[in-house]
């Protein structure tokens, strides 16, 4: 996916539980948000979980630049996390994320 090199980068990541690890999946997330709210470049880091729908939840991320994302991603710690949240998901991480470019009108 492309983003623009200027301007703010929306991530929304869609994840599933695997059956019978929706709670282990929703404290892995939850342990998530902080250390990734204080990386550079964090505009804003919100995790939900759907409602009606119990082991599935939303990450909507927003950063500075596509740059500062990239360095969050390659954050030694992510190295850690990814095999672990793997373990916890349906499917892989690429498949639910949605990178998002925001538009305005021009009037």
């Amino acid at each position: 996916m492309t983003t623009p090199s200027t301007g703010y980068v929306t991530v929304v990541w869609d994840a599933k539980a695997r059956a019978g690890r929706e709670a282990d999946l929703r404290a892995f997330i939850t342990a998530a948000v902080t250390p990734s709210r204080n990386d550079a470049g964090n505009i804003d880091y919100e995790a939900h979980e759907v409602e009606g729908r119990p082991g599935e939840f939303v990450v909507h991320e927003r950063w500075e630049s596509r740059a500062h994302l990239d360095a969050h991603l390659a954050a030694p710690r992510m190295r850690e996390l990814v095999p672990r949240m793997l373990e916890l998901i349906e499917g892989s991480v690429e498949d639910g994320i949605r990178l998002l470019r925001p538009f305005r009108p021009t009037h």
